[in-house]
């Protein structure tokens, strides 16, 4: 396999049951082969995604110090910004080459959470940046449920099974910006090899290549999808929960060739992550004898702490 497959979510929503059916097969297919996929006719208009990038590239442009002033250490950046070279790969010291921005969940008024989360941080510089964030934020989360209800069918659950746990769920969407290089990386990356620690995470088109994915056979392909395809892929909850019948495969940002280090380059990904108290306990669906139980019981807000320890993000 040289490319992510391509899948159509037209065929989930529409009436025909045989289309609903060949794209339930297909995604399913590919999340275990690979973990990835490309998905066209989601939620996300391109006049918003184009609008979002225009407001990211303004916030990025601001003035270091002014950026700062966004930084929220005390939550872990779950909200704000998070300034250059702070979080890194898991297992890795040296920190990812990018700063990124946290929008997080604003719950509807009966979302009966168990928790509370963070304020969204509003930047007072530029007046559309926060209500054009979270517009797409509304588009990806609709994008994602409707992905994971084709995986619940997949799975042999009840196709709305995850919907109670990924509508106002803690998810995140994160723009990044990896600036240009100045001088040789000392062992560093845009962002180093890793496993997404969500559900699945949805990307948007970056702004330059970059992305790339590692098979079954530990080769590195680039992801590459079309201007109107989102980039799909499963993360180490979905994994943990389906018991390995879902792959989180790793991936990395590499940094781009020499004469390409003067460059910008930016992603925005939506790391859909499932309400706090949701148990990620592997599945009984995905337990029989040729493939037994290969995770500890744990839900998924102690998951989460877990590993945003182990990137840097909030101190032990």
């Amino acid at each position: 396999m040289n490319n992510i497959p391509s899948v159509d979510l037209a065929d989930f929503l529409s009436d025909d049951p045989e289309r609903k059916k060949k794209f339930i097969s297909e995604i399913g297919k590919a999340y275990e082969d690979i973990g990835f996929v490309a998905l066209k006719n989601h939620f996300l208009s391109d006049e918003l995604v184009e609008k979002l990038y225009t407001e990211v590239e303004k916030f990025f442009q601001l003035p270091v110090e002014t950026k700062k002033g966004y930084e929220r250490e005390e939550i872990g950046g779950q909200r704000g910004y998070v300034s250059f070279g702070k979080e890194h790969a898991k297992g890795k010291k040296e920190g990812d080459l990018k700063e990124f921005w946290h929008f997080g969940q604003e719950p509807a008024t009966d979302a009966d959470l168990g928790e509370e989360y963070p304020d969204n941080v509003i930047v007072k510089e530029l007046p559309d940046f926060n209500e054009t964030g979270m517009e797409a934020y509304r588009m990806l989360e609709k994008t994602g449920i409707h992905v994971l209800r084709a995986l619940a069918l997949h799975i042999g659950l009840q196709e709305n099974y995850f919907d109670h746990w990924a509508s106002n769920g803690n998810s995140i969407l994160r723009p990044i910006h990896y600036p240009p290089i100045k001088s040789e990386p000392e062992n560093a990356v845009r962002a180093g090899a890793h496993g997404d620690i969500n559900l699945i995470t949805l990307l948007m088109g970056a702004s330059a290549p970059g992305l790339q994915v590692q098979n079954r056979n530990g080769d590195w392909i680039d992801a590459i999808a079309q201007e109107d395809e989102l980039v799909i892929n499963v993360g180490d909850m979905l994994q943990r929960h389906t018991n390995n019948k879902l792959r989180s495969t790793i991936h990395r940002v590499v940094n781009p060739p020499r004469e390409l280090w003067h460059t910008h380059r930016y992603s925005i990904p939506f790391f859909l992550h499932p309400r706090s108290d949701m148990r990620l306990d592997c599945l009984e669906e995905c337990i029989d004898e040729d493939n037994p139980k290969h995770y500890e019981d744990i839900t998924a807000g102690e998951f989460l702490h877990q590993r945003l320890v182990e990137i840097g993000l909030i101190k032990k």
